[in-house]
């Protein structure tokens, strides 16, 4: 009777852990969703969430404050020219599809090219955020995470899922996009903890 009752306790303990993990990704995404006011701000919101819910995960303690700190961490360190290039990227790709609606010759395949190139782009961008630690250099961890965007088709495919998932949820309901970017961001940290392992 003992041993049913250890066995249940141990059973209700996981389910509390994973469902507050859960929980912790919906917090953490309205987290980024705040931090992400600031226009340019986006990738260090990003890698401040994923580095929050790998702290999580890992079982140490943080929360709103070391968040923040982070957030602060990874803009002095290059998040913010990161975010400017972002929106030049999403800029040229909304030229090239007007150059797709104006019927130009060869509108159709550069636009396809652009709208590839920054999907692409992001990808890459959610993964250099999700291995992002204080002192990193972005050029670096961007370069790196371009690499493992080719080399790890399955891991990106599952980041570009995600990312439809948050515009699908901001087209249905806007409010519910916001915590599902912690979702977001914690498939970015499993993708490349999944990577890591299997290197």
């Amino acid at each position: 009777m003992a041993a049913q009752a250890r066995a249940k306790a141990r059973r209700e303990s996981v389910l509390a852990d994973r469902f507050g993990v859960f929980a912790e990704c919906l917090l953490t995404g309205v987290w980024i969703a705040v931090a992400c006011l600031g226009i340019v701000t986006y990738p260090a919101a990003f890698a401040a969430g994923a580095r929050h819910l790998r702290r999580r995960t890992g079982q140490v303690g943080g929360g709103w404050r070391e968040f923040a700190a982070d957030t602060g961490t990874a803009l002095r360190g290059g998040g913010w020219p990161a975010g400017v290039a972002g929106w030049a990227a999403l800029a040229a790709v909304w030229v090239d599809l007007r150059a797709v609606r104006a019927g130009l010759p060869g509108g159709p395949l550069v636009g396809a090219v652009g709208l590839a190139a920054l999907i692409g782009f992001a990808v890459a961008g959610m993964r250099a955020a999700a291995v992002w630690t204080p002192g990193a250099r972005w050029r670096t961890l961007l370069a790196q995470a371009g690499r493992r965007t080719v080399l790890d088709p399955a891991g990106s495919f599952l980041l570009v899922t995600g990312l439809a998932v948050v515009a699908l949820s901001g087209w249905f309901t806007a409010p519910l996009a916001v915590p599902v970017l912690g979702a977001v961001a914690a498939a970015a940290v499993a993708v490349e903890e999944r990577y890591a392992r299997h290197r």
